[in-house]
């Protein structure tokens, strides 16, 4: 049977690959689609329900680097790679389309090519990829071109590496976890000498840079078999080598009756599992990933007695790992944020409602309107509750009320003022001005104030500033007496 992609489909996204593709055939060149476009676009074949949206695309040809030059010496081009025989042309809507020479390499490392040799036939190309359901291409009418079996192992739902497993991962030992990465993607399973290959060769993951490793990992985390993902990785010997404190979860016992799932582990990814349905953020599924971490060390440190700090712990824990994982500071501090937190958002109900307006507004967006462009680090917070709840027996019996409670905090902050306005009213320079010495008792006295904004009972400055000059005077009787 022959298979035909929706290539008008991608020609609307992105209508300079026609022009692209039909300058090089005119021209006597061989050039296909290739890669990732063709194998989502066979997916939409086999599942008329799947979504097919072609977000990159890239183009392989016979034709070398300066025949490519030449024929597109009207468009800005950029030599990305073009000692791999990689050049992006830029469309005229300033999108680049990748367009590689067909290629073949040797003399691997296990990261990169020693040796690359630009070659003019398709089949060369495609037998040095890395999995088959990577391995197709097609042309430009759709028509697929399928050298290595790769329909096949969609139509399965099976991973499976292009010639022998061990020859593809030595050449570059990434491909591991993409291997586990795509079968989360297309709901799939490896094949049992793929899986066989990346055991074995597990303990190389190492060589490989930690930037490149957390990219991977969090393209497996954006799917919706995160979970699965985890697993895999496991079960194949890699996570222990690129995340030990997750595997050190394991056997870690809980109370039965907050959580009758079993140990940290087993809680962990039934929590990620949850999270797999509704959360779509990389980093917030690693915090709920994460977000047990510091409870071995916290049970350790007890006596086995309790798990109570394993918050703090599991934060401090966070920005390790994500300093490991070359996560940005920002990232970093979202990251140590949502952990360290997400059992203090269990108790939000319980707090004064100035305490409620601090917390909900950490790192606040005053102009957005929803509530998650608004209150972005809560809103992501919230979602770490709901997985973590949602994975122990109390459900949702336990985040509807914050959800609840949230909603009055915002409509509260709507209605009476948020932390800007507070500070607007009165700050710290008003007090130095009133005579207070910077030092902690300001910050405290600073808080007390907004807090009491915050909750409504001080509306103006004039009574900021006289619920100022009242604790001020507990603090100093004399100037109180001054005053009068």
């Amino acid at each position: 049977m022959n298979y035909r992609i929706d290539t008008d489909k991608i020609f609307i996204y992105h209508p300079f690959v026609k022009v692209v593709l039909d300058r090089l055939t005119a021209a006597g060149h061989e050039a296909v689609l290739i890669g990732g476009v063709v194998r989502d676009g066979v997916l939409a074949l086999l599942d008329p329900k799947g979504e097919f949206s072609p977000e990159e695309v890239d183009i392989a040809t016979s034709a070398l680097p300066d025949e490519i030059r030449r024929l597109f010496s009207d468009r800005q081009i950029v030599g990305v790679g073009e000692e791999f025989g990689v050049l992006m042309v830029v469309a005229p809507d300033g999108h680049e389309i990748e367009v590689a020479t067909f290629r073949v390499e040797e003399e691997y490392d296990g990261r990169w090519p020693g040796k690359v040799e630009l070659v003019r036939d398709l089949e060369g190309d495609v037998k040095r990829r890395d999995l088959t359901i990577n391995g197709l291409a097609a042309t430009s009418d759709g028509t697929v071109i399928d050298l290595v079996g790769g329909i096949e192992d969609l139509k399965a739902r099976r991973i499976r590496a292009i010639g022998d497993p061990q020859v593809r991962f030595t050449e570059d030992y990434l491909r591991m976890l993409r291997a586990v990465r795509f079968a989360c993607q297309i709901h799939g399973e490896v094949d049992s000498k793929t899986a066989e290959a990346i055991q074995e060769n597990a303990g190389k993951i190492r060589s490989i840079s930690w930037e490149r490793i957390r990219e991977e990992l969090f393209r497996t985390l954006r799917t919706d078999e995160a979970a699965r993902g985890i697993t895999l990785l496991d079960e194949y010997g890699l996570l222990e080598r690129i995340l030990p404190e997750v595997v050190a979860m394991k056997g870690v016992p809980q109370p039965e009756e907050y959580h009758p799932e079993g140990d940290v582990y087993i809680h962990t990814i039934g929590a990620v599992r949850v999270a797999d349905g509704f959360v779509r953020d990389p980093l917030v599924k690693f915090a709920v990933l994460l977000h047990d971490v510091g409870k071995p060390y916290a049970l350790k440190r007890s006596g086995g007695a309790n798990m109570a700090g394993h918050c703090a712990v599991g934060g401090r824990m966070a920005r390790t790992i994500g300093r490991r994982l070359r996560l940005s500071r920002q990232e970093i501090s979202r990251l140590f944020f949502l952990i360290k937190n997400h059992m203090r958002i269990a108790v939000f109900p319980e707090m004064g409602r100035g305490k409620q307006v601090r917390f909900l507004s950490e790192g606040e967006v005053p102009l957005a309107r929803t509530l998650r462009k608004r209150y972005p680090l809560f809103f992501d917070l919230l979602q770490v509750l709901i997985a973590d709840c949602e994975a122990s027996v109390h459900r949702s019996s336990a985040w509807a009320p914050i959800l609840r409670e949230t909603l009055r905090v915002v409509e509260h902050i709507d209605r009476v003022c948020g932390l800007k306005r507070a500070r607007e009213l009165i700050d710290g320079h008003t007090l130095l001005k009133m005579g207070l010495e910077p030092g902690p008792l300001l910050g405290e006295i600073l808080e007390a104030i907004h807090d009491r904004i915050l909750a409504g009972e001080i509306t103006t400055r004039e009574e900021a500033l006289a619920a100022a000059r009242a604790l001020l005077s507990q603090q100093d009787p004399a100037r109180d007496q001054e005053g009068n």
